[in-house]
């Protein structure tokens, strides 16, 4: 059985000024999806020590990895959907049922995912355009198949704070990250690099420990595969105490055993809700497996400087995805309120913040190229990566804004219930748009990875203007609830 929070910590979206409402929502997940790139910018960084083919093999691996990871997330957006429509319907009986049932298929479609992207590591890197039997592609394998069978531990933690997303608290699911990244980040150096040569004890003054400890244990780490090791470890350990909270009842959610036994009717709601959001989520994670596989034709240290790159760029943009479930609420709460001039608004005003903030960061990007990637690779190759990574900063940084204001509108179609237009933008913009851009520019005009920079640059340019047309005629404002909240309030 669930229960209400002690203490009510809803907005008010639908009455006063707009902009307090959607910075106090959107603090608090923008904070958490910084933390979340933080294991992606923590591994970089340290592996970036062993050299350019530990670095390609890292951006081969994730073009893999988070496309799985994307896929899965729709049933977690789902399962948020779900536990707000009851809570907010007062149908607290049934928020730990979908709860329970949410964990269920997602840590079902984890264990599967887990399988299979273990037996074809080696064929889905090969997709993606690494060379089998280069340097690089030994070392993607070994860290693929080892996140792979660590996949449950990390969609675990999503499941959790989705949930708890759902339910309203935001809090948690960010003190929990902020532990598992600060784990994270310890674990990796003496992971990845062991005690011979670890940079983060000479660092802070302890070479002696360093030398004790490797000439009593001779431990030199495990290389690219001890990123993978630190990630299961820490995720792992933030989705047990997750699911223990949920549990114990500590964060309002109550699940018993029961509550994980499948039913029917909540399975199938999950999965009409989940598919959309994950063809949504995934266009993103996909147009960087195709983008990665266009860059390869131009080599290895243009791989990876595109993982550098589109790691930093994730970063970025991460104000403008926690803006844009902010507008969510907004959106929803006003148009349910009969206010749809004020959603409008909304809207609006989320574009003009996150306009500001992303063309603030074009700017420092820009000017600061060079050191922001140089910073993440070393040793042989490092000089040409460092090139080739500014050069993309450079050109798609420029894009920024454009990018940013296109998550937030399509931030606003998902609010109003119109998630097919969300969905339908995404696959636009990400795969037919971005890949024929960047195609064509590589390949037939002949840039190479230069052409690659200009066509994702010139998509997101493409994207925004293609949301804002549909977002000033407004149809998808008559769109309040569509029939996945019916059929979620229902099951």
């Amino acid at each position: 059985m669930s229960r209400p929070s002690a203490r009510d910590r809803a907005i008010n979206v639908t009455d006063g000024a707009l902009l307090k409402p959607l910075v106090v929502l959107s603090v608090p997940i923008v904070l958490t999806n910084t933390l979340q790139v933080g294991y992606n910018l923590a591994d970089t960084f340290w592996v970036g020590r062993l050299g350019q083919p530990a670095v390609a093999a890292l951006s081969f691996s994730w073009a893999i990895v988070f496309l799985v990871i994307a896929l899965s997330l729709g049933f977690s957006v789902a399962g948020t959907v779900l536990v707000a429509q009851h809570k907010g319907a007062g149908n607290l009986d049934r928020v730990s049922r979908v709860a329970g049932q949410t964990v269920s298929v997602v840590l079902g479609v984890s264990v599967l995912f887990s399988i299979v992207g273990f037996a074809l590591a080696p064929t889905l890197l090969g997709l993606v355009g690494a060379t089998p039997g280069s340097e690089a592609f030994g070392l993607a394998v070994a860290y693929t198949r080892t996140m792979f069978v660590g996949i449950p531990f990390v969609f675990g933690f999503f499941i959790f704070q989705s949930l708890l997303q759902g339910w309203g608290d935001t809090r948690t699911p960010l003190y929990l990250m902020a532990f598992g990244v600060g784990l994270n980040v310890l674990l990796d150096p003496f992971l990845i690099l062991g005690f011979q040569d670890n940079v983060l004890l000479s660092w802070v003054g302890l070479e002696g420990v360093q030398a004790a400890l490797y000439a009593a244990t001779g431990f030199e780490g495990f290389g690219v595969q001890g990123a993978a090791y630190a990630t299961i470890l820490s995720r792992g350990i933030g989705a047990i105490v997750g699911i223990h909270l949920l549990l114990s009842g500590a964060v309002g959610i109550e699940l018993s055993l029961a509550d994980f036994r499948p039913e029917v009717k909540t399975v199938r709601s999950l999965v009409r809700i989940g598919a959309p959001a994950s063809v949504e989520i995934s266009t993103s994670a996909l147009s960087v497996t195709i983008l990665t596989a266009l860059v390869a034709i131009a080599g290895s240290d243009a791989v990876a400087a595109y993982g550098i790159g589109s790691r930093i760029t994730s970063m970025v943009v991460l104000p403008a995805l926690g803006v844009a479930r902010g507008v969510e609420t907004v959106v929803g709460q006003n148009l349910g309120a009969g206010q749809p001039d004020r959603a409008r608004r909304g809207v609006a005003a989320a574009v003009g913040i996150i306009a500001v903030a992303l063309a603030g960061f074009s700017v420092a990007i820009y000017l600061s190229a060079d050191p922001i990637v140089g910073a993440f690779i070393s040793g042989a190759g490092a000089s040409r990566v460092t090139a080739i990574g500014s050069e993309y900063l450079r050109i798609v940084g420029a894009s920024y804004v454009f990018l940013g204001a296109f998550y937030v509108v399509q931030g606003g179609f998902r609010g109003s219930g119109s998630t097919r237009t969300a969905m339908a933008f995404a696959f636009v913009g990400f795969i037919i748009l971005r890949s024929a851009a960047a195609y064509a520019l590589a390949v037939p005009v002949g840039w190479g990875a230069t052409g690659v920079w200009y066509g994702e640059a010139v998509s997101n340019l493409l994207m925004a203007l293609l949301v804002g047309a549909y977002f000033l005629r407004g149809p998808w404002l008559g769109r309040v609830i569509d029939a996945p909240d019916a059929e979620g309030r229902s099951s």
